[in-house]
């Protein structure tokens, strides 16, 4: 067996375990320079805010209904979900974590446990230790355990916990589930489906074999598979090494001034760098971009990207950065309002495989013993307290976030602070 956890409303359950004056509220989380709603409690959903509503089309709504607005805080929500993460390691065997507020537990090695009742515990000790509901899904395979948690929510809000124990709990499980929230299946295969005669999952289900890997190829026979209770997901246990590495956001506000914009580049690619040595890897190429907003059509619009390869591989900061900021030389034009900025790396190899070259001059050893020094001192002391000069103090580009909440479990200046 296979339990999916997922927490409720997540960035939304965040923001109100440090204001409790929100419970009952309507209160919605919005996107990167608060763009779009991302996350909404039950009273928004009631009032019709879908997700993924721009922020400034719902204005009279948000006004009307005394709606809570916050912007992202990643940071809080990531301590978060550390903690919950931590937390359900000490009930299982194994975990993958899926997303920031969902994870798989397996229970394949917890025969004679009472798994309801083990659901029940995970969900109280979430609740009481961190203060995030949670809902739990309980079935054979992967794609089962999340209609199980999907039919938790829907159909058993009160305990949250749903294991498919028997057929005829599978059986009502598979019957509630339209084809589409199926886990799995895209929007053109709902509709083909849809159109099949395949109305629920349980429907899907009697489907032959023939004809799904026919029309849904082996990815969709897989899946059938995974409903009949037969796991064909594999288990992750290490995250899959990752073949590239982008860091790009939009600017809080439009920018001309090329120096502003090589700050920002900057840092994104010193992020980039810090995340290669924390895989272990090392980057042979990288690409630049610079953009306008296309949603201006009023104003001269330029998109431009370049790639550039380096001398040798390397996830050294001073290194990246100074091959980004020489990209940005290249494709940036004056007269623009630029609205982004990002770099990936590219051509990613293990650190212990960069091949060396007879006229590098670079001292390797040395260079990567000053990154994992400058690492292990910013991970102690706090984010970025070491960097390279280049990367400013000014951060004139940040995003917009008008509505951030303090990072409560973080920063000691913000730490909440109670009035008797």
């Amino acid at each position: 067996m296979i339990a999916q956890v997922d927490c409720n409303n997540f960035y939304c359950s965040c923001e109100r375990l440090f204001n409790p004056r929100l419970e009952g509220r309507p209160l919605i989380v919005l996107s990167n320079n608060d763009g779009c709603a991302i996350s909404r409690s039950e009273e928004a959903k009631a009032l019709g805010i879908a997700m993924a509503a721009p922020a400034f089309m719902m204005k009279k709504l948000l006004d009307k209904h005394d709606v809570a607005v916050f912007s992202s805080n990643y940071t809080l929500y990531g301590d978060m979900s550390n903690r919950i993460m931590e937390t359900l390691g000490f009930f299982v065997p194994d975990i993958e974590m899926y997303s920031i507020d969902e994870a798989f537990l397996d229970l394949r090695a917890m025969g004679h446990t009472d798994l309801l009742e083990l659901g029940f515990k995970i969900r109280r000790t979430i609740r009481k230790n961190i203060g995030i509901p949670v809902s739990i899904g309980i079935a054979p395979t992967k794609t089962l355990a999340k209609m199980a948690n999907r039919h938790a929510k829907k159909n058993y809000r009160q305990a949250a916990v749903f294991w498919a124990a028997s057929p005829s709990l599978t059986e009502e499980m598979l019957s509630a589930t339209p084809v589409e929230e199926i886990w799995g299946i895209g929007n053109q295969h709902a509709l083909f489906l849809s159109g099949s005669g395949f109305k629920t999952a349980a429907d899907f289900l009697r489907a032959p074999e023939d004809w799904v890997k026919k029309h849904l190829s082996v990815a969709g026979l897989r899946l059938l598979y995974e409903l009949r209770g037969i796991s064909c997901i594999a288990w992750e246990r290490e995250r899959p090494a990752r073949k590239n590495i982008c860091t790009s956001r939009s600017f809080g506000k439009r920018i001309a001034d090329k120096g502003r914009i090589a700050e920002a580049l900057a840092n994104y690619a010193a992020a980039c760098a810090a995340k290669l040595r924390e895989d272990n890897t090392c980057c042979r190429s990288l690409r630049v971009f610079i953009q306008t907003n296309p949603h201006k059509t009023e104003e001269a619009q330029y998109l431009r990207s370049i790639d550039l390869d380096l001398e040798r591989a390397s996830n050294h900061s001073g290194e990246i950065i100074k091959a980004a900021l020489r990209g940005l030389d290249l494709i940036f034009k004056a007269g623009f309002l630029y609205m982004k900025c990002g770099i990936t790396v590219m051509d990613l190899v293990p650190e212990s495989a960069v091949q060396a070259s007879c006229f590098d001059g670079a001292d390797k050893e040395k260079n990567s013993l000053v990154m994992r020094t400058m690492d292990q001192i910013n991970r102690s002391m706090g984010k970025e307290i070491l960097r390279p000069a280049v990367q400013g103090f000014e951060r004139g580009y940040r995003l917009k976030a008008d509505y951030l909440s303090p990072r409560y479990t973080t920063r000691m200046s913000e730490i909440l602070k109670i009035q008797i």
